[in-house]
């Protein structure tokens, strides 16, 4: 299931990179580049912290052909997309569960600790974004929106609760697949946020 699930994340972070890159009036080249990096960024900087090589997608080249045709075929269809925010959203919300419990995988089948585990989860699930705003030039949207990286904190703490309690690889992932998921439409639809810090004053 999941593997399914990461092929249409991939593509639908292909198509928001490629989105921000237009919002930045980038070429071709560059729309690709941002694509590439959104879909699959998140997983190569995992495994270059967890020294998991080779990485996931060298394996792969058919993940480079899927996200960057997908970010290309963004320009062409980027005019009716705004029919389609509502999946995008859901689509979006899938792939940080996704990505959040294959990242915790990776690092559970590697042997590391707990902390590090769920870490791993979370680089899984956010880096891609992160990577793609400051290659953007803005404030990573994770960082100011509604709860997104504490919903991965919160599904790969639950998936390794689960784990410990003897509850098998599968079942675990299903019901917090669905536990996540509907946590992060809560908080787009209900606009859940962390409190936020604003600092103005200079020092003298």
């Amino acid at each position: 299931m999941l593997s399914i699930i990461y092929l249409v994340a991939i593509v639908a972070e292909a198509m928001s990179g490629a989105l921000a890159a237009g919002r930045r009036n980038m070429d071709m080249f560059g729309v690709a580049v941002i694509a590439f990096v959104t879909a699959l960024g998140g997983g190569t900087v995992r495994d270059m912290i967890l020294g998991h090589f080779p990485i996931g997608w060298t394996q792969h080249p058919e993940y480079i052909y899927l996200v960057i045709s997908a970010g290309l075929l963004t320009t062409l269809v980027a005019p009716h997309m705004h029919h389609l925010k509502r999946v995008f959203l859901v689509l979006d919300a899938m792939g940080l569960i996704a990505f959040s419990l294959i990242g915790c995988n990776v690092a559970r089948e590697m042997d590391y600790p707990f902390p590090v585990i769920v870490m791993s989860g979370m680089i899984t699930g956010i880096c891609g974004g992160v990577v793609r705003d400051v290659l953007c030039n803005q404030v990573p949207v994770v960082f100011r929106r509604e709860l997104y990286a504490v919903v991965s904190l919160i599904v790969c703490s639950l998936f390794l609760g689960l784990l410990e309690l003897g509850v098998n690889v599968g079942l675990s992932t299903a019901i917090i697949f669905g536990v996540g998921l509907t946590l992060r439409l809560l908080a787009i639809w209900q606009g859940w946020k962390l409190p936020t810090f604003s600092f103005q004053k200079r020092w003298e």
